[in-house]
């Protein structure tokens, strides 16, 4: 439910506050005062595209913000959306003169797209000409499944389960190729690549040594003149031995005289004994150093084996045996593919059985709500003033053969039908309704769904064009009935409607230094009273104040009896 509503520089607004309440709200003016301006407003902070032309003139600059009730599925995409929580749901939107806006909901900056999900079903705006939504087949499906409820909603589930089902089976199919020939081929395929692997026997860690042997082929001179440099460092005459050797002999003469002098002649010995070691070794491995030409040339083949195969089959070899494995797998797949395509036809065939059950109760339970939906909105027609109405929907046919095609929807489609004139056939809604009958039959549509939509909020523009007397009576009526489930917000030059209102506001323009500005007021006692009579007569006559009164007191004792 809307709760408030704050405009700043939005036309000829320049500030404006609005406490809505629940039930019927009712918006009065002259024409051209601004009510308009209001529902503009309220498209637009739920997220309508945004115009420059809205912004007052003068100003660089325009804000609206909308205070909402916060139900369970906006808390829902609140927490989905990382944003705090409450009992209220404040959107706010600013649009500058160079046509940067700014989206915040609970004080967050969010996306136009994310405001558009976060508010699809607060309000359901319908004005002169705004009845495209119920002309889309598209719709109307949805329109007929809403108030089939809960029964056609657990079949919707099923089905959707079964259509899972369905698309697992294809995606398996589709994995084994589309036919004996495509599979084949893809065998032929496999079969090369895992022998192709298989042959060159690879392990991990085999590319790093043969890389490690090669550089050792490519400095082979280098490391030899290194080992034999270094071992004639250590042996040599006067090397690193023979000044460890001499050094421990000035020694042992005075180890006798202390322990820490006897310390450096045994610490001596030892590195002695190090770099005799060192030179043997050295000495050891450059005798033992040869390189075969012939491993030479074989470790650079494999070493070319292993890029040829990393650039088919992944960047590592353990890419590569990963790619083995899942090759060996489809390729077991596929040597048994016949017999498991065979089986997976069976099972899709069982498949669509039921997906074509399920659809044959959906249409069902689609024919049951339209046909009590139709005598309903037929019925409400008829106190509207369109007393030989005619409204049925049509359903398309399906069979079995259609059921490969099912979506989540399920199958067939439906038509709403209408004709208001006795003897005219019907026809598409779309095609041969008036804009007046429109309106009368988008009202006795939405008096039929309030206690079942999902929204909170219904905005009606001036939908009371072209009618008066005892059918605005009835048109006020019917804002009653659907106020009982579901607030409204109503523009209106009638005062039959207004009335009925269980809050009333009355625009008006007003002129002040040289500046045009639309102005608010909430009617109340005899400001109220004054309103409905000037929407009776333009004038506040006796009369017209008698009649208004009068007007007041049938519209609450209607409202009396509907509590």
């Amino acid at each position: 439910m809307l709760q408030k509503l704050t405009i700043r520089n939005v036309a000829l607004i320049e500030c404006a506050e609005l406490e809505f309440s629940r039930g019927l709200n009712v918006l009065s003016g002259e024409t051209g005062a601004g009510k308009s301006v209001i529902l503009d407003a309220i498209d637009f902070v739920l997220g309508a595209k945004a115009d420059r032309r809205m912004i007052r003139s003068g100003c660089d600059h325009c804000v609206v913000q909308a205070e909402f009730s916060c139900g369970p599925r906006e808390g829902a995409l609140l927490s989905e959306y990382d944003i705090d929580r409450d009992e209220t749901l404040l959107l706010s939107r600013r649009l500058t003169a160079d046509g940067k806006s700014s989206l915040k909901v609970n004080g967050c900056t969010v996306t136009s797209s994310m405001l558009r999900r976060l508010t699809a079903q607060l309000v359901d705006v319908h004005g002169q000409s705004e009845h495209f939504f119920l002309l889309k087949e598209s719709n109307q499906l949805k329109l007929i499944d809403d108030i089939a409820g809960e029964p056609l909603a657990a079949e919707k589930r099923r089905l959707g389960e079964l259509l899972s089902v369905r698309r697992a089976l294809r995606a398996e199919r589709d994995s084994l190729g589309g036919n004996a020939e495509e599979r084949n081929r893809r065998a032929d395929i496999l079969h090369y690549q895992i022998g192709e692997i298989e042959r060159a026997e690879l392990r991990e860690g085999e590319e790093e040594e043969l890389l490690a042997f090669r550089e050792r082929c490519r400095n082979a001179e280098k490391i030899l003149n290194a080992l034999n440099g270094a071992r004639e460092f250590l042996r040599a005459d006067g090397g690193c031995a023979d000044g460890a050797n001499g050094a421990k002999r000035c020694l042992d003469p005075v180890a006798k005289f202390d322990e820490q002098y006897a310390v450096l002649a045994d610490r001596l010995e030892a590195v002695t004994a190090e770099i005799e070691d060192i030179a043997d070794t050295a000495e050891q491995i450059a005798e033992s150093f040869d390189i075969d030409a012939g491993e030479a040339e074989r470790a650079e083949a494999r070493l070319d084996e292993l890029r040829s195969l990393k650039k088919k089959y992944g960047g590592s070899v353990r890419e590569i045996l990963a790619f083995l494995a899942r090759a060996q797998e489809e390729y077991e797949a596929l040597s048994d593919s016949e017999a498991r395509c065979e089986k997976i036809a069976a099972e899709t065939k069982l498949v669509n059985d039921d997906i074509f059950a399920v659809c044959r109760r959906m249409d069902a339970l689609r024919r049951e709500a339209a046909a009590s939906f139709c005598r309903r909105v037929v019925a409400e027609l008829q106190t509207l003033n369109i007393p030989s109405a005619q409204f049925c929907v049509q359903f398309s046919e399906f069979s079995r053969e259609d059921a490969e095609d099912a979506g989540s929807e399920g199958l067939g489609g439906v038509v709403f039908l209408f004709s208001a004139n006795k003897g005219e056939p019907l026809k598409e809604l779309g095609k041969i309704i008036s804009g007046g009958e429109m309106s009368r039959f988008m009202l006795a549509v939405k008096a039929q769904l309030s206690s079942v939509n999902a929204i909170g909020t219904y905005i009606f523009d001036e939908i009371d064009t072209g009618i008066g007397g005892k059918t605005a009576w009835v048109v006020g009526e019917k804002f009653c009935a659907i106020a009982q489930n579901v607030q409204v917000i109503a523009v209106s030059h009638l005062a039959q409607i207004a009335s009925f209102a269980d809050r009333a506001f009355y625009i008006e323009k007003q002129e002040a230094e040289g500046r045009t500005y639309s102005v608010l007021h909430t009617l109340e006692g005899a400001a109220r009273l004054r309103e409905i009579a000037r929407l009776i007569g333009g004038e506040e006559s006796d009369a017209a104040l008698r009649h208004a009164a009068e007007l007041l007191e049938k519209a609450a004792e209607h409202r009396r009896s509907l509590a």
